[in-house]
């Protein structure tokens, strides 16, 4: 459970074996799943992940309160976050970037959607709700940026997000 880095560059939250750890059986019937392909989608899921986060109310809301110095004219202004910024909740990023690999990306290349009742469909729908809810829950919590980056989550730095609950029929 460690991060994938290039020297300083945070590059993804998750690394093959924890994607192993979660499901050994998918890699145990396929055997075109090797590190490097596992690993380029653990990259473009966090990727992913940073780009959901950035379009959130919470991260305009959180970066605006904390950057007086700049005007901004519309949400565009507002930069990304900096992944090295991440320093709490780190196992949770780490789940978050695993399920989004699975669901988004690992599981759909060796699906057969052919059939209905393909188990690996199965799976990727578990596993993109699975995201999706750990997603919701992280902004929900606010409590894992370090704006500042000094080492430190402050009490100042944290700040609860809300959620627009979603109707699922």
């Amino acid at each position: 459970m460690a991060f994938i880095r290039n020297g300083t560059e945070l590059l993804s939250f998750a690394e093959y074996q924890d994607v192993v750890d979660a499901s050994q059986r998918l890699f145990d019937t396929n055997e075109g799943l090797t590190e490097e392909v596992v690993e380029n989608h653990l990259i473009r899921a966090t990727e992913r992940i940073l780009t959901q986060l950035r379009s959130t109310n919470w991260w305009r809301g959180y970066y605006v309160s904390r950057d007086n110095s700049t005007v901004y004219r519309s949400s565009a202004d507002i930069p990304a976050l900096n992944a090295n910024n991440i320093i709490a909740r780190t196992q949770d990023f780490t789940e978050l970037c695993v399920t989004t690999a699975l669901g988004h990306y690992i599981l759909p290349t060796i699906a057969d959607f052919g059939t209905e009742d393909n188990a690996e469909r199965q799976q990727m729908s578990y596993y993109v709700q699975r995201a999706s809810d750990m997603f919701d829950e992280l902004v929900a919590a606010g409590d894992w940026y370090d704006f500042d980056a000094d080492g430190i989550v402050a009490s100042a730095e944290k700040d609860p997000g809300i959620i627009n609950l979603k109707r699922v029929r």
